[in-house]
């Protein structure tokens, strides 16, 4: 089965978010199983700054965009991914005027104002890059509004030609908070005729959405959890869409993300001060916990809980609500908090605020570093991640897997993915859930994770334990991706 990725964004080459990982880990695991993966993405300034040599392909094509004619170059690499045993073709496609800016859809906090045409061209040279490189697909793969076009352009416009006439599309919703929305008006970009403009294909309150036109014209949808697949179908998490996905239901379906294991994993990861197993966990995570104190600047205080937290800056991760709770825990019992994340200034400055307040409890660090990230996922007690929302998450699962337990809000992949300790749960518990996203809530959920930490102490390890025993693996997810590429391909042939 050869299957086309089409993606805004990739590790290591461009990356704004955890689509990029899913990017390249998903295809990845589709290769181990035995499929043939290739992927197909911008070329952004931050590709060839990467550091990995892309060779000329020698391919050059015209996209019509709108009433202009743009020329598509094509650049070729293999996905560097050391413990891959297959090799998988990534495709770059250079349009300059585009792509070569410092930002992959925003600059300054601000959008491009061109983020509909630039992603017209994309998707539209996506579609002509299957004939120009005669990639014979079976499936076509698009992810989130970016490539929400794609789907489009193969039942409408690429249809009747015989390189495309056998080919499925998949459609993934990774965050659907991000709609591409658009006005009316570059409906014309898309070369689409008016008549695809309606409530039931490609319009939405009277203007163009790209997340919604991927959806309407797939012949299958993924999201990233099976709970998230529920939610959206609902007015609170829908986005305005849970109509159009109650619609699209039947063809609907959550997946869970994976993890990478050669990554993220205690008994090898490079990061963090000493490796260690579920074997070697009480002895040797506590190393992990006096060096990530030591090098954000707390008090070496091996009894004192440790919070960690990971994350962009945003409403949505509720780190608003982490602020709240802060001087309470800080002021009362001495608890220590690191995070680590960029985002909203508002919020940065609240969370700056708090590290000076109280620089023996408080430690922050405003970047995004992948060093720094494994070190507080080995070196925290508790994983803060009381998201308002959250289609699947990685954080919690990584946390499970270096004996870190997690605290979040139950939705979405949450829910899926950690089971809240309570009298029915005590063997199979794996972290702590609170069910409205409040403080006091929050609150309540944390002071009874500190009762079972200072309290009980045996129930605390059999915690940990149980999560180091999951298994998270992306061959689990593709296994359940290749059942539902099969079930279009068997129909679309019959």
């Amino acid at each position: 089965m050869k299957i086309l990725f089409a993606c805004s964004e990739i590790a290591p080459f461009s990356q704004t978010g955890g689509l990029a990982d899913v990017c390249a880990a998903l295809p990845s695991a589709l290769a181990e199983a035995g499929c043939e993966p290739i992927i197909i993405s911008p070329a952004y300034r931050s590709v060839f700054n990467s550091g990995i040599p892309l060779k000329k392909t020698g391919i050059s094509f015209s996209v019509p965009v709108g009433e202009k004619i743009v020329e598509a170059t094509l650049w070729k690499c293999l996905l560097p991914r050391e413990s891959l045993h297959v090799k998988i073709p990534v495709y770059f496609i250079q349009q300059d005027a585009y792509f070569d800016r410092d930002g992959l859809y925003s600059e300054n906090g601000w959008d491009y104002q061109d983020n509909c045409e630039r992603f017209v061209f994309f998707s539209r040279a996506v579609m002509e890059s299957i004939a120009a490189l005669n990639l014979k697909v079976d499936v076509l793969h698009t992810n989130d509004w970016q490539t929400g076009l794609i789907p489009a352009y193969l039942q409408i416009l690429y249809k009747d030609k015989e390189e495309y006439k056998d080919i499925i599309s998949i459609h993934t919703i990774h965050n659907l908070a991000y709609q591409g929305i658009f006005w009316h008006w570059d409906m014309l970009l898309t070369g689409i005729g008016w008549e695809h403009f309606t409530f039931d294909k490609m319009e939405f309150y009277g203007k163009l959405n790209l997340m919604k036109t991927g959806v309407m014209y797939a012949d299958g949808v993924t999201t990233v959890s099976p709970r998230y697949a529920m939610e959206i179908q609902s007015p609170i998490f829908g986005c305005g869409m849970e109509s159009v996905l109650q619609y699209r239901s039947p063809m609907l379906r959550g997946i869970l993300n994976g993890v990478c294991d050669k990554q993220w994993n205690p008994a090898t990861d490079r990061y963090t001060e000493v490796q260690y197993d579920s074997e070697t966990v009480f002895e040797k995570k506590p190393l992990c916990k006096q060096a990530l104190q030591k090098e954000l600047g707390l008090p070496d205080q091996p009894a004192v809980p440790l919070f960690g937290v990971i994350s962009r800056f945003a409403h949505q991760k509720g780190i608003d609500l982490i602020a709240d709770v802060i001087p309470l825990w800080v002021e009362k019992h001495g608890v220590q908090f690191c995070l680590l994340g960029q985002g909203d200034r508002t919020l940065e400055g609240r969370i700056a605020d708090l590290a000076s307040r109280y620089p023996y409890n408080v430690a922050a660090r405003f970047e995004f570093s992948d060093a720094l990230a494994h070190k507080i996922e080995a070196g925290s007690d508790i994983f803060l991640m009381p998201s308002r929302y959250e289609p699947c998450g990685l954080n919690q699962m990584y946390s499970q897997l270096y004996g870190t337990i997690p605290l979040v809000h139950d939705t979405g992949g949450l829910a899926d993915t950690v089971v809240d300790l309570n009298d029915e749960t005590t063997e199979t518990a794996t972290g702590f859930s609170f069910f409205a996203d409040n403080v006091h809530d929050l609150n309540t959920t944390i002071w009874r994770a500190l009762n079972v930490y200072w309290n009980k102490k045996d129930v605390w390890q059999q915690i940990m334990l149980n999560g180091m025993r999951q298994n998270w693996s992306w061959s689990k997810s593709a296994a359940q991706y290749i059942r539902f590429y099969e079930k279009f391909l068997s129909g679309r042939k019959d």
